[in-house]
């Protein structure tokens, strides 16, 4: 497995959370999940407004492969959605964990992320698939 960027926190369904200045939480798939699902192809992201819940769909991710179901990694209401990747959903391939962030939350409690796994864990939880 590439090296985790440490600064995350990840889920066990494969969702990377960052917590960005001013309070909002940036939500990706991890470079592990899209090298499983293999060449992106379409990519359906939650509304703007959404409320989402912790563990609750929040999306979809199709590959040439499979379709994958995105996952809210915590609570909180959709604020933005990267629009770049409706023209180019590989981008996910491409940099998982910079450009190819998927949507952005303003949290309805922080402390959500503390649950979740530092990048240690998430290794561990991968090795045990």
């Amino acid at each position: 497995m590439s090296d985790l960027p440490s600064e995350l926190k990840y889920a066990p369904t494969h969702e990377w959370a960052r917590l960005e200045e001013g309070g909002i939480v940036t939500v990706g798939i991890t470079d592990h999940a899209q090298d499983a699902l293999g060449d992106v192809v379409f990519i359906e992201l939650p509304d703007i407004g959404a409320q989402l819940n912790a563990g609750e769909e929040a999306g979809v991710v199709e590959s040439v492969k499979a379709a994958s179901d995105i996952y809210a990694p915590i609570s909180g209401e959709v604020v933005e959605i990267n629009s770049l990747l409706e023209d180019s959903p590989e981008t996910v391939n491409d940099d998982a964990y910079g450009e190819g962030w998927l949507y952005k939350l303003k949290p309805a409690n922080v402390d959500e992320l503390a649950s979740m796994l530092d990048a240690e864990g998430y290794q561990q939880a991968c090795a045990g698939e």
